[in-house]
């Protein structure tokens, strides 16, 4: 076989298409291996400063050369020593040490590999909420400039997707809107609830730290918080095993699966009235509906949105099961799992908020489509009017219900004709 370019090489291996297709350079990158391992070296950074600060033999020659080659990693030495010592954290210190020769027997000092395993995740689970929260807001304002525009048009209501009372195109847009605020705060709540792991030990009772700090307790707690400031957390969790309690995994990604079922919602009522041709999404001057049926405008960004909304929502499994099988302190079943069900939950979440914005901007509304429906129903909805009537007549509303099944008949012939003239068709 002939030896394949770097282009042809990745062509010729799977993908996930939430990177390759779908989300956000930003999402991608937060999710990387260049974000995951850079982190991971200046998690050691912090370490190292802080120990210094408390008192320990570290030098100021050592903290600088770690500072100049955080972001100098090579990436195939660490794939080299991880295969060669099946340890990933052991094999970054490795490579970490080989281009800090001088800072090697100080970096990792102390810490067990969920210092900086545990301790990035809960940073690039923090900075995807910062990524999702503004592009929910914008969603949030591009629906209320529609739902304002269109306050005081009239559309059929539908309830089990029967006809039903009036209400306004901007007033059932405003139940979208209610949701998605709903997924604006949880998602602030759980952001602003993640904690820093910190500094605590192979099983969480910090035994290492107090070694090197001679019993000090006062020192180790010191070094938690400094570590905790450093990377910009205001608080750490008081109580840890190995690794922080995996049910902070599933407060992530439940908020995330519920923004999940607002947005599927949403785009299956965009669906629904596109098929009523009274709204529709985007339609570009070049786009295709159809390979075989030219005159079609199907909905594919709405049907694009549902479908990975569904998978958003069954993410959520992943955590609850792992969180129910974390022996004591920690077993590492844990991990696989976590590598793809937290990057594909913000990585999903991404894509159907850029693509809920690019709907909401677009929306197309037909008025004229929306008149004709409410004229060929007026008619039969005036019938709760009619029971009103007569009971304020002294009528019984019990009797007037049935007779109202009694009227609906004898206004069929006119319902297209009579404009909505009631009056005339009784």
């Amino acid at each position: 076989m002939a030896t394949l370019g770097a282009e042809e090489d990745a062509l010729a291996r799977y993908r996930s298409p939430l990177v390759s297709r779908y989300a956000s350079a930003e999402m991608g990158f937060n999710f990387s291996e260049r974000k995951k391992f850079g982190t991971w070296r200046r998690l050691w950074l912090y370490l190292a400063q802080a120990e210094k600060s408390l008192g320990l033999p570290i030098t100021d020659e050592q903290i600088q050369e770690m500072e100049a080659n955080l972001d100098n990693i090579d990436f195939q030495m660490a794939a080299e020593e991880e295969k060669k010592l099946r340890h990933d954290v052991m094999a970054h210190v490795h490579t970490f040490a080989h281009c800090c020769p001088k800072a090697a027997a100080i970096i990792h000092l102390g810490a067990t590999s969920c210092y900086v395993g545990d301790n990035t995740d809960l940073i690039v689970l923090r900075d995807g909420f910062n990524l999702l929260l503004p592009k929910l807001a914008r969603v949030i304002s591009r629906l209320a400039d529609f739902a304002e525009k269109y306050a005081d048009l009239p559309t059929l209501g539908f309830t089990h997707y029967q006809p039903a009372q009036l209400t306004t195109v901007g007033k059932r847009c405003c139940l979208w809107i209610q949701d998605l605020c709903m997924d604006l705060q949880n998602l602030e709540r759980a952001r602003d609830d993640l904690r820093f792991r910190g500094v605590k030990g192979t099983t969480g009772t910090q035994a290492s730290f107090l070694q090197l700090f001679e019993g000090d307790h006062s020192k180790v707690e010191e070094l938690d918080r400094l570590v905790t400031a450093k990377a910009g957390f205001k608080r750490a969790y008081m109580v840890t095993g190995q690794t922080y309690s995996r049910k902070v995994d599933i407060e992530v990604l439940s908020v995330l699966a519920s923004l999940g079922a607002s947005i599927h919602k949403i785009c299956t009522d965009i669906r629904l009235l596109a098929n009523l041709k009274e709204i529709e999404e985007p339609f570009e001057k070049d786009q295709i509906g159809s390979s075989a049926m030219p005159y079609k405008r199907n909905p594919m960004r709405s049907e694009r949105c549902c479908s990975l909304a569904r998978h958003l929502m069954t993410l959520v499994l992943d955590p609850l099961q792992t969180a129910s099988v974390q022996w004591f302190e920690r077993t590492l079943d844990d991990s696989a799992n976590r590598r793809v069900c937290l990057a594909e939950a913000f990585l999903t979440a991404d894509i159907i908020l850029s693509t809920l914005q690019n709907i909401s901007e677009g929306l197309v509304v037909y008025p004229k489509v929306i008149e004709r429906r409410i004229r060929q129903e007026l008619p039969f909805m005036a019938t709760e009017n009619i029971i009103m009537a007569m009971v304020k007549a002294g009528g019984n509303r019990q009797v007037a219900k049935f007779l109202k099944e009694e009227v609906r008949p004898a206004l069929i012939p006119y319902q297209s004709k009579m404009g909505g003239k009631i009056e005339l068709a009784l």
